[in-house]
């Protein structure tokens, strides 16, 4: 044979050998053992507990930045007719209010030594109620629908861990462990009601063993290939930046303009920041979901997920140009929403103004992602600033008796669903629990399809009766575990 003979077939067998690690690790990444199951507890009063959620809906506990808009007495309603709606709560579990609107019920268990805390807020977003096809604080029930703003966020969990309370409660139940509920009234405007509660604990020495807020579902269709039914628990969320760009000029009339106004400046900022994206890392919370949901997915996925170190370039490719929920996974993102220059057609605008919204990649910190941003600008024309920001939260871990039981309540009240870490991209009271525990787990309880999720902070928010009834088994299966 002849050395060119030779090396062909060197080169042949080098291929076939990588293709077959290729294919072998393929064929061995298959679906791991899913979280345990109990059977769905469902034995309360479903018609007690819709009638109790309702109520709570028609309380207009809207937050605002500028507190002068805020409805005090809808707020003050609201906690006022806690005992009424769960009495055996308030005769058993002592009842704290702390500044800013935040609430603490204590319910102390047979020890004290690994505290569980479930979180939620009370306070929902502004509404358009001329956009609303019903009125959105009457609590509308029709065709086995509430209506209304904060039936998804969150007064439905609110309701869920309070009713399931006063559900065991009813039962006679006495946990293994100390529980505590940590609500607050202004989570939409980045109050400081879950920050006094954590100060609180600090205060007490109180270590949580397990820390549940908002945040994933169970949804479908939301990961390459694979159909079931997906329980998304967030064990960390992306941090977040609002970033000011600003050029100035002398101003003056539009006719004589000189090459490049204040808006052109900031327009060829605004292309250069997008063009060149951060660069993807594949996080702890993000390489787990895809270790946990690709083993479910089609083969040609299965391939891509198995062989992560061959594929990756290709999955960060197709992400970039796509954009969406993928990609936000894998990158920190910019987004730009704001831009104002002149007030006049005809007038070059002295100072033109945009803003970006920046969701952080835990391998991302606020004043990194400035550093970037300027660097790629490469303009002294451009001020960029912070209009202020959170770096990403800590990651929680997924090795622990924390995880296991929240694992556990999410497949026994949604039988058959994939439970699996992720990563959130929204920002939520739980990030600051990362200063007392590792073991902080965002979860709403709620199915919801892709219609009902942009009903959140969105017109015409909704949730199934069913939804408020799987809310309440969710936390009974909780509870129960600690």
């Amino acid at each position: 044979m002849t050395p060119v003979t030779i090396f062909l077939l060197i080169l042949a067998a080098l291929l076939c050998a990588f293709l077959a690690v290729v294919l072998i690790r393929t064929l061995r990444f298959r679906p791991r053992a899913q979280a345990p199951a109990s059977p769905k507890d469902e034995d309360f009063d479903k018609e007690r507990s819709l009638d109790v959620f309702r109520t709570l809906i028609r309380f207009p506990t809207v937050s605002y930045r500028e507190k002068e808009k805020e409805d005090e007495q809808a707020f003050r309603g609201l906690l006022d007719a806690l005992p009424t709606l769960y009495p055996k709560v308030f005769e058993t579990l002592s009842y704290t209010e702390l500044p800013d609107r935040a609430i603490l019920f204590h319910w102390r268990g047979k020890k004290a030594g690994e505290p569980t805390v479930l979180m939620a807020h009370y306070d929902v977003v502004p509404v358009n109620e001329d956009a609303w096809e019903k009125p959105p604080f009457d609590a509308v029930l029709e065709d086995g629908v509430v209506w209304g703003r904060g039936t998804l966020d969150t007064k439905v969990t609110f309701h869920g861990a309070l009713y399931a309370t006063e559900t065991l409660l009813s039962r006679g139940f006495t946990p293994e462990n100390d529980i505590y509920l940590a609500f607050s009234g202004g989570e939409e405007v980045n109050g400081k009601g879950a920050v006094n509660i954590v100060s609180y604990f600090k205060e007490q020495g109180i270590t949580p063993a397990l820390v549940l807020d908002e945040g994933g579902a169970v949804v479908e269709n939301v990961f390459p290939g694979v159909r079931a039914a997906c329980g998304m628990i967030g064990i960390a969320e992306k941090g977040m930046v609002d970033v000011c760009y600003r050029a100035r000029s002398a101003g003056g009339h539009a006719s004589a303009p000189k090459p490049h106004t204040p808006v052109g400046v900031l327009a060829d900022a605004c292309v250069k920041i997008e063009n060149n994206p951060f660069p993807s890392h594949l996080s702890y919370p993000v390489a787990a979901m895809f270790d946990t949901l690709g083993r479910h997915s089609s083969f040609l996925y299965r391939m891509i997920f198995a062989n992560l170190w061959l594929f990756k370039g290709v999955l960060d490719g197709i992400c970039k140009k796509s954009g969406g929920e993928l990609n936000a996974l894998l990158r920190t993102t910019v987004a730009f929403t704001q831009m104002e220059g002149s007030t006049a057609r005809n007038v070059i605008p002295p100072e033109a103004v945009m803003v970006s919204n920046i969701r952080l990649n835990p391998a991302d910190t606020v004043d990194g992602a400035l550093a970037r941003l300027k660097k790629t600008v490469d303009n002294d024309a451009v001020e960029i600033t912070s209009l202020g920001g959170m770096n990403p939260s800590r990651i929680s871990r997924t090795d622990c008796v924390g995880w296991d039981r929240v694992a556990h309540a999410v497949a026994s009240t949604w039988q058959g669903c994939l439970v699996t870490p992720y990563l959130m991209m929204q920002c939520s009271d739980s990030r600051h629990y990362g200063e007392i525990s590792d073991r902080v787990y965002r979860f709403s309880a709620m199915a919801l399809t892709s219609a009902e999720r942009a009903t959140i902070h969105g017109n015409n928010e909704r949730i199934r009766v069913e939804g408020v009834s799987d809310a309440v088994s969710f936390y009974l299966a909780l509870i129960a575990q600690c």
